[in-house]
């Protein structure tokens, strides 16, 4: 069974051949403005439109914990909003980030992934602002991605990056 590649780079500049997606994960508040989601806007507009209006339109859709969008940026790239955590901020709860969810998502994404013949790349989803656990998040991976035969590759950021 193949495992994650763990590589310094930027994860919206996946330098493999074929279909790519792109995963991060969202809030449920509709809330798009710091993290990894920034460095998608800057290279593409159409996943914030269109986790927005999902968002905007959630009584009608599946918007929600769980729950993924898929938007194609390029003929051979895709963006996951992957909705992994419940609002921005860390309260009586504990972090925002909800590993049931993120776990949901992954599975969605593992297949869409392998009907598209996609390999996955990935920061380390739900550990920065959602406040995840990568030991907790990383076994999900395995087990929803990487099980399933897909290349999985997480990119660390370069210095005083996230």
């Amino acid at each position: 069974m193949s495992e994650i590649t763990y590589i310094r780079g930027d994860a919206t500049v996946p330098s493999v051949k074929g279909v790519k997606v792109i995963a991060h994960v969202c809030n449920d508040i509709g809330g798009w403005g710091k993290g990894f989601v920034l460095a998608i806007s800057r290279r593409w507009p159409e996943p914030e439109k269109s986790y927005r209006a999902w968002h905007r339109e959630r009584a009608a859709n599946d918007f929600g914990l769980g729950a993924v969008q898929f938007v194609q940026v390029e003929p051979y790239v895709w963006v996951a909003n992957m909705v992994g955590q419940r609002g921005i901020r860390t309260g009586s709860k504990g972090a925002p980030v909800r590993y049931q969810a993120i776990d949901a998502a992954l599975e969605r994404l593992g297949q869409k992934a392998a009907e598209l013949g996609a390999s996955v790349h990935m920061p380390r989803i739900g550990c920065g602002l959602a406040g995840g656990k990568w030991s907790r998040i990383e076994p999900l991976i395995a087990e929803r991605l990487v099980k399933r035969g897909l290349a999985v590759t997480v990119y660390d950021h370069g210095e005083g990056g996230s």
